[in-house]
């Protein structure tokens, strides 16, 4: 237990509080901001890329965990939503061929993915953010790259907004 509580520590996701053990590292609005500004770097152009190039079959494949999104978030079940969202994201971004990419972007996500769920939650708004998942894969089956960024920049924003809105 310990040596996983130390890897965290690496990771910056805890920290150390003497005689006392450890504590999850706070983050701040700015550097959520910064996660997903990055993120947006990354993820936007990478994924209007794949309405060109992506294979439809990989693509359909990735449908049911963005339906396992969805009937998550309609639950309010934080941590099959977490896991789902992830195994999307990172599956999308996979399909582009660059495996340093997507070790950035996991590295973002486990940075920023705890903060202000529970309260989008309580606001109700997890499904509408769900959703998108669905509507991004529509628009890649439809090789249409600017449907698929207006979406993804949507889909980005509207988490940073109601992850600030907690």
């Amino acid at each position: 237990m310990r040596e996983a509580m130390l890897d965290l520590v690496k990771e910056g996701l805890v920290h150390t509080v003497p005689n006392k053990g450890f504590r999850v590292t706070a983050v701040s609005d700015r550097q959520l901001d910064e996660y997903t500004q990055i993120r947006a770097l990354i993820e936007i152009p990478t994924t209007a890329g794949l309405a060109a190039t992506a294979d439809p079959v990989a693509l359909e494949a990735l449908r049911p965990v963005a339906e396992e999104i969805v009937t998550a978030a309609a639950a309010g079940d934080l941590i099959a939503y977490i896991e789902a969202d992830q195994r999307f994201h990172l599956g999308l971004l996979a399909l582009a061929g660059n495996g340093h990419l997507v070790e950035v972007v996991r590295d973002l996500r486990q940075r920023a993915r705890l903060y202000g769920l529970t309260a989008l939650v309580e606001q109700g708004r997890l499904e509408a953010s769900a959703e998108e998942h669905l509507e991004l894969l529509d628009a890649l089956l439809a090789r249409d790259p600017e449907a698929v960024r207006a979406v993804m920049t949507r889909h980005l924003g509207h988490v940073r907004g109601l992850w600030a809105a907690h």
